[in-house]
């Protein structure tokens, strides 16, 4: 019985305190730090572009060099697209540091990118647009000057500091007309003209009356339209808070709506970016999420919030699950290897066969992969693989990396870090829909091997595809072409109702921790949900708890 209490009460300590990192989905990005996100939706797929805290930051000192890219078909998995644009892509901008919070725009098969960078000409922060015929860049300088001068928001009395233009976020209204937002300290606009690269008029700002921008606009802002309503939602006070204000016109007069996102805990900034995907809403941000973070060393998250009725916005907490799955994710198309829900020690690189691999594997690490969906069975797996050591093995386990184990590929030498080799294995057991987990093992030391990309295989058919429902145009056109990848469709799995629910062979801790990740959660999801409702009684409450308690450190 003794045994029975502290299995219950450990439960609800997981619960309570949430010390469940293995499972924790946010930040979404969790090999290097990110901040300043801008997420566009763009047939399809999401893109998700931040800047990048270098490690060497400091409490009172950001650094940051460059502008990175990821993207997501599932909004749980993103790809890693690496460096898109950097400082020194601007010839006239300081080449050292800077990369301040920017974003992407597409028009007219083209994408834009306006980026803020410190003007070595005429002094100040600038604002420069860089264009990619890619989402993924490369971005070259569209002008070889600045858009946007520090001059050229010379207001007596208003924003008069250095940094004033600051966090750029950009517009195209339903007729056609782009319009250019930004500002600390002050919120400026001006419109665009349709090639994107120049202001069609003078420079405007609006004026920070608390009717309009509530007690302190600071940064940040953000602009989109929905149900003919322009919300403009900016970083707000110091510790920064999100917040938001609506107007009929793109121009104004705005009217303040409130706080949508708090001012988190041991965190002095904010930065958000708002879309649609798929019928539902998101919004991105940062925090101090990842081990030695702290005020300029930040990580990006996410989460998915429901308009009210009329149209405001409630307040969204912020998670460490972040949004839930859209879909799943088909394991029997080539999977770029730095596609990642959730990962401990690996790094990104540049490959030789093209994209990014993932590098610096060690002995422990590991990748999770949120909801792949197996279907009826995945019978053997192929990996792209590199070493110029002796090599290693990827484990491949479900739900947790205690989880089953389908199958362990053996990677030897291949005599160079970019010297690429196929590597294969046969899996038994990976059925249904489950996390999958790539562990990797192998001897001491630092670069085991490099990994470009993985793909399971099945002796009978795919799961069936169907199309990946269109999402709610918000920021850009859609136009026709082929996604990089995408979602394959949710298939019910047979429920597994063993107290050993990871598969591990015993009712241990892992099982404890999955109960505690689904409980008070209705049945009928994929993945572990489904099984940690032992008494099938439709939800995972402490009935389910009790059935745990009492098998616990059985073997099964």
């Amino acid at each position: 019985m003794r045994s029975k209490i502290f299995i219950i009460i450990s439960i609800m300590l997981i619960m309570a305190f949430d010390i469940t990192p293995c499972f924790a989905d946010n930040p979404v990005i969790q090999n290097i730090y990110t901040a300043d996100p801008a997420p566009m939706v763009y047939n399809g797929t999401v893109y998700l572009y931040v800047g990048h805290d270098e490690d060497v930051g400091t409490d009172s000192k950001i650094i940051m060099k460059d502008w990175r890219c990821y993207s997501s078909v599932d909004m749980q998995n993103w790809t890693d697209h690496g460096v898109v644009l950097s400082v020194t892509s601007f010839k006239w901008a300081v080449q050292t540091q800077d990369a301040n919070a920017g974003q992407v725009i597409y028009r007219n098969g083209k994408f834009y990118f306006y980026a803020p960078v410190q003007d070595t000409q005429n002094g100040g922060i600038a604002i420069g647009v860089a264009v990619s015929n890619s989402p993924t860049g490369p971005f070259t300088d569209a002008l070889g000057k600045p858009l946007v001068t520090f001059s050229m928001t010379n207001f007596s009395g208003y924003a008069t500091h250095g940094w004033r233009n600051l966090d750029p976020t950009v517009y195209i209204d339903d007729n056609g007309q782009a319009y250019l937002y930004w500002g600390n300290g002050g919120c400026y606009w001006a419109k665009l003209n349709s090639d994107m690269i120049s202001l069609n008029g003078s420079v405007n700002y609006f004026q920070l009356t608390s009717a309009a921008f509530g007690p302190s606009y600071t940064e940040g802002p953000w602009l989109y339209k929905r149900s003919g309503l322009y919300y403009l939602a900016f970083s707000a006070g110091f510790p920064e808070a999100i917040s938001y204000s609506t107007s009929a016109s793109p121009t104004g007069p705005w009217t303040y709506r409130g706080v949508i996102m708090p001012v988190s805990s041991g965190n002095n900034g904010n930065h958000t970016g708002i879309i649609d995907y798929n019928g539902s809403s998101y919004i991105f941000y940062f925090k101090v999420g990842l081990p030695g973070g702290s005020n300029n060393r930040r990580s990006v998250c996410a989460e998915k919030f429901t308009y009210n009725a009329d149209g405001t916005i409630p307040k969204v907490p912020m998670t460490t699950e972040g949004p839930p799955q859209v879909g799943t994710l088909n394991p029997y198309v080539s999977t770029e290897a730095e596609t990642i829900c959730w990962e401990t020690g690996i790094e990104t690189e540049k490959c030789s066969e093209g994209g990014m691999d993932v590098c610096n594997i060690e002995n422990g690490d590991y990748i999770k992969v949120k909801g792949v969906n197996f279907g009826t069975g995945a019978t053997s797996f192929d990996a792209r693989v590199a070493s110029a050591a002796s090599g290693g093995n990827i484990e491949l386990r479900l739900d947790s990396l205690t989880g089953k184990l389908v199958g362990t590929c053996a990677v030897s030498g291949t005599g160079g870090s970019q010297t690429w080799a196929a590597k294969s294995c046969t899996i038994s057991g990976a059925t249904g829909t489950h996390d999958l987990y790539l562990k990797f093992t192998g001897g001491s030391g630092s670069s085991l091997f490099n990994l470009n990309w993985w793909k399971f295989n099945s002796s009978s058919a795919s799961p069936t595809s169907t199309p990946t429902p269109t999402p709610t145009p918000t920021r850009v056109s859609s136009p026709t072409s082929t996604p990089t990848r995408s979602s394959s469709p949710t298939l019910t799995p047979t429920p597994v109702k063993s107290v050993d629910i990871d598969h591990n062979g015993v009712v241990n801790m892992s099982d404890v921790i999955l109960v505690a990740k689904a409980f008070n959660t209705v049945s009928g999801n994929v993945g572990f949900v489904d099984a940690c409702d032992l008494n099938n009684d439709g939800a995972v409450n402490m009935a389910d708890v009790i059935m745990i308690a009492a098998k616990f450190n059985t073997m099964v």
